[in-house]
């Protein structure tokens, strides 16, 4: 089908919920390329702990943000926006339909609708709070982002303290929820956005959740670690998956231990995923072996133009 719209499609979801393998199933018919929206499956050395595609899925469709740039380099949700955008504009010279994959809330929200700036860091304040925490850990910091901040803080990983930080800091210094940034009237966009979200029942969801962290374990996530483990303060490499097993690694429980509590943070950090999510009204929640519903309801969009 030819058309002068261009149109991203968004499929999202918690993870472990079958987004990358609808994602190539549609992109292969409509035979468009693949936009990674992963905060963390852009790094190379990290492929195994975030489940980035295959091989052979890497070949079946063009990818892009996957493994593009070092684990030591910075990349924010803002610089991911910008790049994106410039991407979609050559990408869309090409193809009518793009489609993007990820669970990364906050990127899907800056890629789809845009985001304000956010204040420049106020390096005092940081201080004050990074300083607090290392008195009294992340908990106060966490209650005080509950009462500053009520939307972000059913979503934000209570075990990444500089994203807790950051969120108190830009509340406190600007007055306003962190989450605020991200809901201002939508950018402008030269393309139509559809969103898919992948639906499970919770139990199968969990028990994928758990099957997939043995396969990570199998295929080989603690050597992954081990190489990532001189460069484990980076925010990049506090995520779940990593956390644990270096904490493993400095003698805090044992390696079974460690596998267990990935699963259970995996599992949590799912949850929270579904609860940002559902907040939006746009998002069509399908089984992800559903293709033909995907497909059809792309297809129906585009009828309607």
């Amino acid at each position: 089908m030819t058309t002068n719209i261009k149109t991203l499609v968004v499929i999202l979801g918690p993870t472990g919920s079958g987004k990358t393998d609808l994602s190539i199933r549609v992109a292969r018919h409509f035979g468009a390329p693949i936009l990674s929206v992963d905060s963390r499956q852009v790094y190379r050395g990290m492929a195994v702990g975030t489940a980035q595609p295959d091989t052979e899925q890497l070949a079946a469709v063009p990818h892009y943000f996957i493994a593009d740039r070092e684990v030591t380099s910075s990349f924010s949700c803002g610089d991911f926006e910008q790049e994106a955008l410039t991407l979609l504009r050559k990408l869309f010279g090409t193809h009518d339909v793009v489609v993007a994959v990820g669970g990364s809330g906050l990127y899907i929200d800056a890629l789809c609708d845009g985001m304000d700036d956010l204040p420049p860091v106020d390096t005092a304040l940081r201080n004050r709070l990074v300083e607090q925490v290392g008195r009294e850990g992340l908990a106060p910091l966490l209650r005080e982002l509950e009462r500053l901040d009520p939307d972000y803080y059913v979503s934000v990983d209570r075990n990444n303290p500089q994203r807790v930080v950051r969120a108190v800091e830009v509340c406190l210094q600007s007055g306003r929820p962190y989450s605020s940034f991200r809901r201002r009237a939508c950018a402008r966009r030269d393309f139509r956005t559809i969103k898919i979200g992948t639906a499970l029942p919770r139990e199968v969801l969990y028990g994928r959740i758990n099957r997939r962290v043995d396969a990570m374990m199998a295929a080989g996530l603690e050597r992954e670690a081990r190489n990532l483990y001189p460069h484990k303060e980076l925010n990049a490499l506090r995520t779940v998956g990593y956390r644990e097993l270096f904490d493993y690694f400095d003698g805090k429980g044992t390696l079974e231990e460690a596998v267990e509590l990935i699963k259970r943070n995996t599992r949590r950090y799912a949850k929270r995923q579904l609860t940002w999510f559902r907040r939006d009204g746009s998002i069509l929640w399908v089984d992800p072996s559903d293709t033909e519903v995907v497909i059809s309801r792309i297809e129906g969009v585009w009828g309607n133009r």
